[in-house]
């Protein structure tokens, strides 16, 4: 399962390929959805990654763009250009189901603020993306749509909450796809599928949704924490879409009211930290940070390597104590309405957050907390400045196997730990990147890149380095039969 396909099909091509060609009239966006469509049929009943495809209304959008593109006005950057959406975001006319079968008829009214500037330039919508229910665990199964597999392993992850997305880009069903991030829900299903994915800055790309039928209040994590995004099969794809979703939007509480544009001028710093003291990194972790290092060094950034950075140590302990007791509140919701492997899972995990912070953390731990995320925010961002980032793990374990946060809690232990680079950004709100670095072991592998708010294009950069040094290829995934 690691041959590059053959041929030049529509669908081995990336976005930008695919908008160009739209453009010049060397193939129209009705031919592109179609050789989606057949890709769709082909892998997705062994993936699983897509639900909810729907062929009359994908073709009739690809007909009302070929009539745009007929009519010789301007098109926007990403016209005809097919693109996955999560089922825990709102899009006009589908369900926004959390993998829940209790809300598998909740169909939103509008589209999110991200898949309406999807929409807007120009994308073809092709299908809902696969999450586990509430989007709570780092692996893709929930009772709705079942399980989505890893491309590349079927024992192995293909990540969460944003497993469908990866897998449908690793699989070759869309080149682009929309996913969200709270605790690596962007970057891990990246790393675990062999993608790239970018985790903005807090704010940059809006996070407004169209309530429903309950107004639901986010907690102060997700106002904090949460981001919407993207992921891509190359950080070309992954820079326009986010520069697309990018913009200003003050119905979210903390969006920004301009979008930042920033160039970069002179190398980029490069600090790498390997372990934080946390969990030591795999040898094919410590490979991959060898070669993402080589090539940025190659190209001419200024590499070192950190012995210690306990602020990422003190982020990534803060966020099993912020995000987890908000979602203690939401517990009686999870109870009623979530699949057994959720509610295992969380409370594993509860079990496991306890040894650090306690059976019932106090009111005045939170707030402290709260306090102390500041501070750390600041110093970091001092660190940074305007020139550095932070080469470190995606994870300190290579994918992880098949429910291995339901294998008990010695297991779950040493899964959270090895999370510990995914969940330090979101404390912090800063923008990560996670990038592949090749294969490792039949298994995709590769890196993160963290850098200071709104430093996204310094983030993209040193990931196209990154890229261009690296062999990619994806899987082979025999069709299913029958």
């Amino acid at each position: 399962m690691t041959d590059t396909p053959g041929g030049n099909e529509l669908w081995t091509r990336d976005g930008a390929e695919l908008a160009a060609g739209i453009r010049a009239k060397e193939f129209t966006a009705a031919e592109v959805a179609e050789a989606f469509l057949r890709r769709i049929d082909e892998v997705n009943p062994v993936v699983n990654a897509l639900v909810d495809v729907r062929p009359d209304e994908i073709l009739a959008r690809a007909a009302e763009l070929d009539r745009a593109v007929a009519a010789g006005g301007p098109l926007a950057a990403l016209h005809g250009v097919p693109v996955a959406t999560k089922i825990n975001t709102a899009q006009r006319g589908y369900a926004s189901s959390h993998g829940i079968p209790a809300w598998a008829d909740a169909v939103a009214a509008d589209d999110a603020a991200c898949v309406a500037a999807l929409r807007d330039a120009g994308a073809t919508l092709l299908g809902r993306s696969n999450s586990p229910a509430f989007a709570v665990r780092w692996f893709t199964d929930n009772a709705l749509h079942g399980r989505t597999l890893n491309p590349w392993s079927a024992g192995h992850t293909p990540g969460g909450s944003s497993g469908g997305a990866a897998a449908a880009l690793a699989s070759g069903m869309v080149p682009i796809a929309q996913g969200n991030d709270i605790g690596g829900s962007i970057r891990y299903p990246a790393y675990c599928c062999g993608a790239v994915g970018l985790r903005p800055t807090v704010g940059l790309v809006s996070a407004w949704e169209p309530a429903g039928d309950v107004e639901f209040d986010s907690p102060m994590s997700f106002q904090t924490m949460a981001v919407q995004g993207a992921l891509a099969w190359t950080v070309g794809d992954l820079r326009t879409a986010t520069r697309v979703m990018a913009g200003a939007d003050l119905r979210d509480p903390v969006g920004v009211p301009a979008v930042p544009r920033f160039a970069r001028s002179g190398p980029i710093r490069v600090t790498v930290v390997r372990d934080v003291g946390i969990a030591k990194p795999h040898p094919s972790v410590d490979a991959a940070l060898d070669t993402a290092a080589r090539l940025l060094s190659a190209a001419g950034h200024e590499v070192e390597e950190a012995a210690e950075l306990p602020e990422l140590v003190e982020a990534a302990r803060l966020w099993s104590l912020l995000l987890f007791e908000e979602l203690r509140t939401m517990l009686p919701e999870i109870e009623m309405f979530g699949d057994a492997g959720v509610k295992d899972s969380l409370a594993s995990t509860f079990r496991v957050a306890a040894e650090i912070w306690g059976e019932q953390p106090t009111l005045a731990a939170y707030i402290r907390g709260y306090a102390r995320r500041g501070t750390l925010i600041t110093r970091l961002q001092q660190y940074l400045g305007a020139d550095r980032i932070l080469l470190t793990p995606v994870s300190a374990e290579p994918p992880l196997e098949q429910d291995a946060d339901l294998a008990g809690d010695d297991r779950m232990r040493e899964v959270v730990a090895a999370q510990w680079p995914l969940q330090a950004v979101p404390v912090l709100g800063f923008p990560a990147v996670a990038v592949p670095t090749g294969p490792a072991g039949g298994l995709p592998s590769g890196v993160q890149l963290i850098g200071g708010r709104f430093r996204e294009e310094l983030l993209l950069d040193a990931a196209a380095v990154i890229e261009a040094g690296t062999s990619r290829s994806r899987p082979v995934i025999a069709a299913a039969h029958g």
